[in-house]
């Protein structure tokens, strides 16, 4: 099993490394989203007080990692129409081996990228704490393995990169909306409070703004500790969720 999910983990960084595209898209358009959207309110909008470019700055991270790692489970479809993973499926490793190397493989990418907007963060005139930088790997790794497992649970019914694409996008963008990286829970009406504190990605967002600028005060933020728990109970919640949607498509084929 440790060298089929080697093997499978591998294979996946590979592959996204070779594809240049794929990288652009997941790094740069995050990128270019929080210039543009950054320096546009950073007159008008502050919080904490810092500036919007520095209150964004999280949610810009967190939507690195969440195009990373979705992007990464596109290779399911892929597999499955090219007939590698119907070669994987018949061999004799565990599933649970199958989907730890592809979820390990982009939750690897996400965390690389991560860690890419993490040291670009002073050329981008963002002050950052190495402390903090360091302590903001354990949220980001959660952030990606959670979300990878999703992207994996909705690609492995998928038959089609388009019809991917399509339902990604109703889940990507208002779960991160909905996050606490765009706008503050605080002052937001009671209906989108809701939303917001029942998003799992909420309380990865909090945590990362709370290993990133330790002591941060800030209202409506969850306290480190249950946004820790809740992120780390949603991750393995995705991995169970994928290992049972495996084992219930091996047992529909017969």
């Amino acid at each position: 099993m440790v060298l089929a999910v080697w093997t499978l983990w591998l294979r996946e960084l590979v592959r996204f490394y070779r594809d240049r595209h794929r990288m652009i898209g997941a790094f740069g358009q995050p990128l270019l989203f929080w210039l543009l959207i950054g320096s546009g309110f950073g007159g008008s909008f502050r919080a904490g007080g810092g500036t919007y470019l520095e209150y964004l700055y999280p949610g810009t991270l967190m939507l690195v990692l969440l195009f990373t790692a979705i992007f990464s489970t596109i290779s399911i479809v892929e597999d499955r129409r090219e007939g590698f993973l119907q070669s994987v499926l018949v061999s004799p490793i565990p599933r649970s081996g199958l989907v730890l190397g592809k979820v390990l493989g982009g939750t690897t990418m996400a965390l690389l990228q991560g860690v890419i907007f993490l040291i670009l963060a002073a050329v981008l005139g963002v002050s950052l704490r190495p402390a903090g930088a360091v302590c903001a790997l354990g949220p980001i790794f959660l952030v990606a393995f959670g979300m990878t497992g999703l992207g994996f649970c909705i690609a492995w019914r998928m038959t089609s990169t388009a019809g991917f694409h399509a339902i990604m996008n109703v889940f990507l963008m208002p779960l991160w909306l909905l996050s606490g990286a765009f706008f503050p829970r605080s002052g937001a009406p009671a209906w989108l409070g809701f939303a917001m504190a029942v998003n799992p990605l909420t309380y990865g967002m909090s945590a990362l703004r709370q290993t990133l600028y330790p002591g941060l005060q800030a209202e409506g933020l969850p306290s480190l500790s249950l946004s820790l728990a809740v992120t780390a109970a949603f991750a393995g919640l995705m991995f169970f969720i994928s290992m049972v949607s495996v084992r219930r498509r091996l047992t529909a084929d017969g």
